[in-house]
């Protein structure tokens, strides 16, 4: 299961877009490829939710690639607009100015992009921009496994807690059951560490060695995230005591009064406690903003309380019939009416919460967020289809006589008979087993080490065979295992799949953000770099088959200079009588922009200041004539930043 766990979240996180997150770009001044013909005062972004701003969150760098900019942000948030600015030096000379910016959404995840704007007349720029998005590399994905971890600690702690208190209290003594619900806190608690101190790295340099940068660490624990991290580690102190008094006191009481009342102390502290953990992440991420936080929050909370009931009870439940197989029907009995209810929890929070968060069909199908929440509700539906089946395994275990259930802490009747036969197999094979132990013999009678150890090996092997045997003597219980075995390995993707959604900008964000023609969060300006495409031709006649190689230089918005190159097959020029070019923007309606390009030499045509004013995915025609009748247009698509 863990193999199947870490490769399930490895693939997961390597197809998960780094740094995608709530926020977005919605504006600009100047606009992206702009012409300003003197140097603005300043340079404003405007969000489309808040964000968390620092000194140096936006650069504004000259084509040399020198600072711009004075380097003091400028609050220009009024009312429901979110604007933050920079402001610049005075005495720009003309050319091409590149705007960086990277800060951290209102829901915890790295932001960043960029875009260009030309003072006079644009230029060639020397700015060479980070290929690595905020929120990848070996950072983003130590954090990413960090996050699965702190998820599915919570689930087992909680869970775990919950079904020994409401279904198994005799649990609370069984060793396997406290390893589980231990190991679940120390999970949480080292995740909780772990992406406390990658935080820093995580929205900022990228670098795994920042870890370690005290100021760094300080900063975060100033942010929202920070605080909701640090007050995750306080809370995790005050679910050790509640584990210890669960496994100690508790599990030690004997008295029935005084064990009930015990219980409802820890029921009470328990799920206080349970509900500030699941807070921590309610306030920090998604359901912290957007529309109708006041209610988000609670929702977010509730949903998470019910998948560690559920999860984390089914991960107790697995380790007690595996490991501890006298547990009772009526705790199976208990937890089933207990799943039943987190699942009717669950689709009502998750009801409300896909709403929220995709607010459209369009946005359901088109975004990766609906897409990922489709893989969610698929998986759910996988999940309760099983999980009905352990209903009627447990029901069969309910309906058995109740003569053929086993006292707690004893053995099956056919567990009793393998022992008798495995203890006579014993004697059999032990020549020993009738004799004194080997102590109270004379030294000459003392078997030898090797046959000692023979005899060892076989008792133990014995021991496990004769338990495989009681455990598997009861079908009931045996399908029920396999069962919940399989409920909790569907349970295991279905976690690493809600991981990654709460990582991806929701689908209403990111459609609103097309809609206002916006930048999404984690778009970056595509570098300086000619467009050279080759763009083969039959016009049907004589001489009228060929190649076009076009070259469009710098290959970005604004200004850009044309080539046309036309060639014969074998590469030779080949003088047409004309030739025109069409670019058109689909995606935002612009265009055909026509292009009349002047003939240069044989085969050579060129057109200066070709202006492609915005960004995209540019669709580019050229209509070529090689005689009076014989002309064929052809097209292709390039990629403007």
């Amino acid at each position: 299961m863990l193999v199947l766990a870490a490769a399930l979240l490895g693939v997961l996180l390597a197809g998960a877009a780094p740094a995608s997150a709530h926020a977005a770009l919605t504006g600009s001044d100047p606009k992206d490829g702009a012409v300003v013909a003197t140097a603005p005062e300043e340079v404003g972004l405007t969000f489309s939710e808040q964000v968390a701003m620092s000194a140096d969150s936006i650069r504004v760098l000259d084509p040399s690639g020198r600072r711009a900019d004075t380097g003091e942000i400028i609050d220009l948030c009024s009312g429901a607009v979110v604007k933050y600015g920079v402001a610049l030096r005075a005495g720009l000379p003309d050319g091409t100015y590149t705007v960086a910016w990277q800060t951290v959404s209102a829901d915890s995840h790295p932001i960043a992009g960029a875009f260009t704007f030309s003072i006079g007349a644009p230029s060639a720029t020397s700015v060479a921009l980070p290929e690595q998005a905020p929120g990848g590399g070996i950072v983003g994905a130590l954090y990413g496994i960090a996050r699965y971890l702190s998820y599915a600690g919570f689930a087992v702690l909680v869970g775990g807690g919950a079904f020994v208190l409401l279904c198994w209290p005799r649990g609370a003594s069984v060793r396997p059951v406290q390893q589980t619900v231990v190991r679940g806190w120390l999970t949480l608690t080292g995740a909780t560490l772990v992406m406390l101190l990658l935080r820093g790295p995580y929205t900022g340099s990228g670098r795994l060695a920042d870890v370690f940068d005290l100021a760094g660490l300080q900063a975060v624990l100033q942010t929202k995230t920070g605080a909701a991290l640090t007050s995750r580690l306080l809370l995790l102190g005050a679910a050790a005591l509640f584990v210890a008094v669960l496994f100690g006191a508790y599990a030690r009481r004997t008295d029935p009064k005084e064990r009930k009342d015990l219980a409802f102390g820890l029921g009470l502290g328990g799920t206080v406690v349970a509900a500030g953990i699941a807070g921590t992440w309610a306030l920090a991420e998604h359901a912290s903003t957007g529309i109708q936080p006041g209610v988000a929050m609670p929702v977010d909370i509730l949903h998470l309380l019910a998948v560690a009931a559920w999860l984390g009870g089914l991960t107790t439940l697995l380790v007690a019939l595996y490991r501890a197989p006298s547990v009772e029907r009526a705790a199976v009995e208990r937890f089933s009416r207990v799943a039943f209810a987190s699942v009717a929890v669950l689709v009502a929070t998750g009801l409300y919460q896909s709403w929220r968060q995709v607010g459209s069909w369009s946005a359901l199908t088109g975004t990766r967020y609906g897409q990922l929440l489709l893989v969610k509700i698929g998986l759910m539906g996988v999940l309760v289809g099983i999980a009905w089946i352990s209903r009627r395994w447990t029901r069969r275990l309910a309906e058995r006589p109740a003569g053929a259930e086993t006292a707690p802490g004893t053995e099956t009747a056919a567990g009793t008979e393998a022992e008798e036969g495995a203890a006579a197999a014993d004697a059999e094979t032990d020549p020993h087993s009738g004799e004194e132990e080997p102590e109270k013999q004379g030294p000459q009678e003392a078997p030898d080490a090797e046959r000692a150890a023979q005899l060892a090996r076989q008792r133990a092997a014995m021991a496990t065979a004769r338990r495989k045997k009681a455990r598997d003597a009861d079908p009931e219980r045996t399908g029920l295992r396999r069962s919940v075995l399989t409920e909790a390995a569907v349970a295991v993707v279905l976690l690493a799949v809600t991981t990654v959604l709460t990582s991806t900008e929701p689908g209403r964000t990111e459609e609103e953000a097309a809609r206002t023609g916006g930048t999404t969060a984690g778009s970056a300006a595509v570098p300086d770099r000619p467009v050279d495409i080759r763009l083969p031709f039959d016009t049907g006649g004589a001489d009228g088959r060929g190649v076009v190689r076009l070259s469009l230089d710098p290959g970005r918005t604004g200004a850009n200079a044309l080539h046309l190159f036309v060639e014969r097959p074998d590469g030779k020029p080949l003088d047409v009588p004309e030739i025109k070019v069409n670019l058109t923007l689909e995606e935002k309606g612009v265009g055909p922009l026509p292009v009349a390009p002047d003939r240069i030499q044989a085969g050579h045509w060129s057109a200066s200041g070709v202006q492609l004013p915005l960004p995209g995915e540019w669709r580019v025609q050229v209509t070529v004539r090689t005689s009076e009748i014989d002309q064929t247009t052809i097209e292709k698509n390039i990629k403007i930043g």
